[in-house]
């Protein structure tokens, strides 16, 4: 493993830490020289994920809409490092039924909240307490105090059928990055996010082949999926210009969405 020196002494809070995209970033931030907390509801697969990035991770269990476990999980960021970068990269496959079938009926409320609660407020909630935490840096040569980044999605942009209450939860992601980046600046804190098209973690590899390869056609260049170590590698890129800030980037190779149903 290759340490940047310009890093070591950090540490990292990435929520979904063990998942495809958070795996990534958690792996490429150990890298830099980080040490990381890896957040997962999962503890065997926190504790196991951290172990194997090395002696500078703990993995944390706890859900990331409960302030307590965030708290645990930002005491145990700021007792193993200058704690300073939050990546909420947590998400899990919701059943997306459509807003209203042939037969007349409608979409759960139940599913639409619990997609809301994955996707926007859990998210937001670890941003607002990480925020907090970030507040009492030391300022670098910039007034900088730390960095978070949240995980929007294309379906922000290009929502598909079926995708009303993820395509809520992914613009609403957008629409707050650059209000929270204009919020925090008074304390030096920057907010950004990434806006991914079809990478390929875990979860879309277990997707239909004709979902998949709809997704790849219609990517421009290069014509493939992402990589999650391309996610990790534009959080770091995030981590490295400063002058970046409030921003979505999209990930996705020029996608131009088709009309599908995921």
């Amino acid at each position: 493993m290759i340490v940047t020196e310009a890093f070591k002494g950090w540490s990292a809070l990435i929520a979904g830490g063990a998942g495809g995209l958070g795996g990534a970033t958690a792996r490429r931030m150990a890298e830099l020289g980080m040490s990381v907390v890896v957040f997962e509801p999962d503890e065997k697969r926190a504790i196991a994920f951290a172990a194997d990035l090395g002696a500078r991770a703990v993995g944390i269990a706890g859900d990331h809409n409960d302030e307590g476990d965030v708290l645990r999980a930002i005491t145990a960021a700021r007792q193993i490092g200058d704690f300073r970068l939050n990546v909420n990269a947590a998400g899990v496959a919701i059943n997306a039924p459509a807003v209203a079938d042939r037969a007349g009926t409608p979409h759960p409320m139940a599913t639409f909240r619990d997609m809301i609660d994955l996707h926007l407020f859990g998210p937001f909630n670890v941003s607002r307490l990480c925020a907090a935490a970030f507040a009492a840096n030391q300022p670098d040569a910039d007034g900088s105090r730390g960095l978070i980044v949240n995980t929007a999605s294309t379906a922000a942009f290009d929502g598909q059928a079926r995708q009303a209450a993820y395509s809520a939860g992914k613009a609403a992601i957008v629409g707050m990055t650059t209000a929270m980046a204009r919020d925090l600046a008074d304390i030096g804190v920057r907010a950004n996010a990434i806006a991914p098209g079809p990478i390929l973690t875990p979860r879309l590899a277990a997707a239909p082949d004709s979902i998949k390869e709809a997704l790849t056609a219609n990517v421009a260049f290069p014509k493939r999926f992402g990589h999650p170590e391309e996610y990790a590698t534009l959080v770091e890129a995030m981590v490295r210009t400063p002058f970046l800030n409030g921003q979505t980037i999209r990930l996705d190779g020029a996608l131009s969405t088709p009309l599908t149903s995921f």
